[in-house]
């Protein structure tokens, strides 16, 4: 059985992330939505609402699910024995970024697992490599309609209003 994760905040998660995670499902038997934590960041959702939001939006796609780590996200692959991470890209800044952190993981994974976890770069479908998370949190910010970036714009815009 292969078996993929796709990590990130998703904070929250949009029609960009969901088109990666559902290509993904195409090319492997598992995939694992993971849930980034960092406790150095701010997030407009918390842990519990981002999963929520994450877990509506595969609740289609058969073989996807999804789960969450505080800790760092090589560590979570290989405790759980994934061995391939795939990460969205939209541009070349998310490129540049996104390959520091697969030499860091390599070399992490080998080091500290004694295997190795590969990540696989999938690029953004054109018609959604402009939608970013901190977009959507503006327009909802501003009272605006995201329901063309987003999966479900009611739980989205319900979660959103319980802010304080």
């Amino acid at each position: 059985m292969t078996h993929a994760i796709i990590p990130g905040s998703f904070d929250p998660i949009t029609l960009g992330h969901l088109d990666i995670i559902k290509r993904a499902c195409a090319l492997y038997d598992r995939v694992t939505v993971v849930i980034a934590i960092n406790a150095d960041k701010e997030y407009a959702f918390s842990k519990e609402e981002r999963i929520m939001l994450a877990k509506d939006a595969v609740k289609d796609l058969k073989n996807a699910d999804v789960d969450s780590t505080d800790g760092l996200l090589v560590d979570y692959a290989a405790a759980a024995g994934f061995p391939v991470i795939i990460k969205g890209l939209r541009n070349k800044t998310d490129f540049q970024y996104e390959l520091k952190m697969v030499q860091i993981n390599e070399e992490l994974s080998e080091k500290r697992h004694s295997r190795r976890v590969f990540t696989m770069f999938m690029p953004a479908t054109k018609s959604l490599s402009r939608i970013s998370s901190s977009y959507v949190k503006k327009l909802l910010a501003n009272g605006k309609s995201c329901k063309k970036f987003v999966p479900n714009e009611e739980l989205l815009k319900k979660l959103y209003k319980k802010r304080p």
